[in-house]
């Protein structure tokens, strides 16, 4: 192997790409604390990181590597993937120690690369449920057997390392799986096998390599795979063709369609292929299926996935509560491919989702104290769904820690002399814009309060584009003690272009009413149901803040105001929406009956005031056992 390019500043995914319009500032630029982004997220990661090695280990994971390399004996142990738990966990590693040394994480990545290597064959190959008793079956199940899938996690595991870390170590290992995988694949008439994954991830990680290493192949490899799918490689299958996104080329599709982090997966690696090609036909279809997912397939959550068969999106306007499936990863999917977007574009509204799916559908998947986790979110429930340490399918847990060790990568962006103000969390980022130094200190407590102050540290002329959510109206600026005049529209980027100075102070003011949303009529399960929001965050009522009320009869009145208030003691310290609500009970003539004929059923029981409490929806089932409901009886419905 020829030696690696010099070691990259730690971006994230989309880089400098040439059809980029906004590129992130690294991982390594950006410092985030405070109430909730720091003492929530950056700290915490590094406990689940701990916690989820305890778990490779304790499930057998890690043996498996062990068992390929000849020290230890006995059989595969769990699912044909898991190989990707560990390069997961590898790539949330390399992000969260570009924060700064820490010796017990070092030593334990350099033995995760260790166990990559010693298991690596000598051609190249890597995949510890084939290396050993199956290896005269390797690539002739790649629908179901994920060969692809765990080669695409530990390339970007092993980009990740580079770029954070600067070391080859583990660049090396996926270099020569992808080139492994590069001589293997190709269309017909090539020579080589004609065949895509089950699962979507290769596309996506040969495009990070190809960025990281300058080499063509694997951009024209990511481009085969992409090619590829949609004519019936995968035929057969308990879900059929579409559960694969395999039933038609990409260009064709009009809507998203089977599993849905495949989906999701596959519309991130086309994506990166376009911020490489330029290719218009391609962003024609992914903001067909972005437009459409978001106007009826998008959970108020901003979770997706509505079937639990096949882990499936459903069909339009199908978003059932209680049985929505709104898995994690699919989650980060989503937030994934709103970033690629973003950089495409430079359009909010691909910051506007992604900060909403941070928040109210990612965020609810991890437990308060790092240490447990939801793989499915439904947005109710009867008090039997909790947080898990780990899964037999434990995708979730790594593919959060991964996301929120890269989070601070997602906070600003550059473009030609404009640094882009994307997500608001109090900290500091030194951004270099152009071959010069510019330092933004961020004071916040968002998303608890809309002020936000941002003090520049760089003389000179450029310009900060600051984001206006789009559920904020209202919201005014200044700079250095003086109003910008002209409306800030909502759901935009406003843009402050002068000759600044060092401690120049920009603030930032974005009203926080107390909004009630309701859903499209065609969503028949929220018909007559109203959601809770606040700011960027979403609400839910639980059943241990309002004793003896069955959450099923509580209703709320949208006129009547909910009151904010801190709570520093819940769930690490959040804002909660108080207020009153009224219970009206079911009448007795229902007591054993299913139905009545119309005409003969009785009017409402008698009706209650009774204290209302809204907690975030991402804090709910952090406390005592209980329901849970985020879509509520607006008052008079039944």
């Amino acid at each position: 192997m020829s030696p690696a390019p010099p070691r990259r500043t730690p971006t994230i995914d989309v880089g400098r790409s040439p059809h980029a319009r906004l590129a992130p500032v690294p991982v390594s630029a950006v410092s985030l604390d405070g109430e909730f982004w720091g003492a929530r997220l950056v700290t915490n990661v590094e406990v689940s990181l701990l916690q989820q090695w305890e778990q490779l280990e304790a499930t057998g994971r890690l043996d498996n590597f062990r068992r390929v390399a000849g020290l230890v004996d006995g059989p595969y142990q769990g699912r044909v993937f898991n190989d990707s738990d560990l390069y997961k966990w590898l790539e949330a590693a390399s992000w969260a120690l570009v924060r700064g040394p820490n010796p017990t994480l070092e030593r334990l990545v350099e033995q995760g690369i260790a166990l990559a290597e010693g298991a690596q064959q000598p051609d190249g190959y890597l995949d510890t449920y084939y290396s050993l008793e199956r290896k005269d079956e390797r690539w002739t199940n790649l629908r179901d057997n994920h060969e692809l899938y765990c080669a695409g996690h530990l390339i970007q595991a092993a980009v990740a390392h580079h770029r954070a870390i600067g070391s080859n170590r583990l660049l090396r290992v996926a270099t020569r799986l992808a080139d492994l995988v590069c001589a293997e694949f190709g269309p017909p008439g090539s020579g080589r096998r004609h065949g895509i994954d089950g699962h979507e991830e290769v596309e996506m990680a040969l495009v990070e390599l190809y960025r990281e290493t300058g080499q063509r192949r694997y951009l024209d490899q990511a481009l085969y795979f992409v090619e590829a799918r949609g004519h019936g490689l995968l035929a057969g299958g308990w879900f059929g063709r579409t559960y694969f996104q395999d039933h038609a080329p990409f260009r064709s599709l009009e809507r998203m369609v089977g599993h849905a982090v495949r989906a999701l997966y596959y519309v991130c690696g086309v994506t990166d292929l376009y911020l490489e090609s330029g290719d218009r036909s391609l962003m024609e279809t992914l903001e067909r299926l972005w437009t459409r997912m978001v106007a009826r397939q998008l959970y108020v959550s901003g979770g997706v996935g509505a079937r639990h068969d096949g882990e499936s999106f459903g069909e339009d306007h199908e978003l059932p509560n209680g049985r929505a499936y709104t898995e994690t990863c699919a989650a980060i999917g989503s937030a994934m491919w709103c970033h690629r977007m973003l950089a495409a574009t430079g359009e909010a509204r691909y910051t506007d989702l992604l900060e909403w799916t941070l928040h109210n559908a990612i965020l609810p998947g991890w437990s308060i104290d790092g240490r447990s986790y939801l793989y499915v979110n439904p947005l109710e429930d009867d008090g039997g769904h909790r947080r898990q340490p780990w899964y037999d399918c434990a995708c979730c847990p790594p593919n959060l820690a991964r996301t929120i060790a890269a989070l601070p990568g997602y906070v600003y962006g550059t473009r030609d002399d404009a640094i882009f103000v994307h997500l608001y969390a109090q900290g500091t980022a030194t951004v270099d814009l152009g071959g010069r130094t510019v330092v933004l200190a961020q004071r916040t407590r968002y998303p608890w309060d809309g002020h936000v102050e941002l003090e520049v540290d760089g003389a000179g002329a450029f310009a900060l584009q600051l984001r206006i959510p789009g559920w904020s109206d209202g919201a005014s600026l200044s700079v250095n003690g003086e109003p910008v005049a002209g409306a800030l529209r909502p759901g935009s980027y406003v843009e402050l272009r002068r000759s600044w100075g060092r401690g120049d102070r920009v603030e930032l003011s974005l009203p926080m009413p107390v909004r009630f949303l309701e859903a499209h009529p065609h969503v028949p399960e929220d018909v007559g149901r109203v959601a809770v929001t606040r700011g960027p965050i979403l609400y839910c009522a639980e059943a241990a803040d309002h004793p003896g009320v069955d959450l099923r009869d509580l209703e709320v009145d949208p006129g009547r105001p909910l009151e904010a208030a801190w709570e520093p003691g819940l769930a690490g310290g959040v804002v909660v929406l108080r207020g009153v609500a009224a219970v009206h009970a079911i009448d007795e003539a229902w007591r054993d009956r299913l139905y009545l004929p119309v005409g003969t059923t009785p009017g409402r029981g008698e009706g209650r005031a009774v204290e209302f409490t809204a907690v975030p929806y991402m804090a709910w089932g952090n406390g005592t056992p209980g329901a849970m409901r985020v879509w509520l009886r607006r008052l008079g419905e039944r």
